[in-house]
């Protein structure tokens, strides 16, 4: 009875994955402004969702407020997607965009 000493290679799975995951990029997720969340809610949501501290938070509130929109995150599709429909059951209008 004769054994088998050939080598075996090793699996690639990280790295296709990872060339998968950089194929995706770039997208972000966009937080519009409307006239019906208080700020302090906002806030708390963005607190929630990203884990943002409160100054962080503010900010991105602050421009959603002033400037109409906000981007709060980048990274890989999947991702945005839960974070956008996360944002959707705090009721507040998310977008996910690929970025140029």
């Amino acid at each position: 009875m004769s054994s088998f000493t050939g080598a075996i290679e090793s699996p690639t799975i990280t790295e296709e994955t990872k060339t998968r995951e950089a194929r995706d990029l770039p997208w972000q997720v966009v937080v519009h402004n409307d006239p019906v969340n208080l700020m302090s809610y906002v806030t708390m949501v963005f607190q929630k969702v990203f884990g943002y501290p409160k100054q962080k938070a503010e900010m991105h509130m602050l421009e959603v407020h002033r400037q109409g929109r906000s981007i709060l995150w980048h990274g890989v599709r999947e991702r945005g997607e839960l974070f956008v429909q996360q944002l959707h059951g705090y009721l507040l209008l998310a977008t996910i965009e690929r970025t140029e």
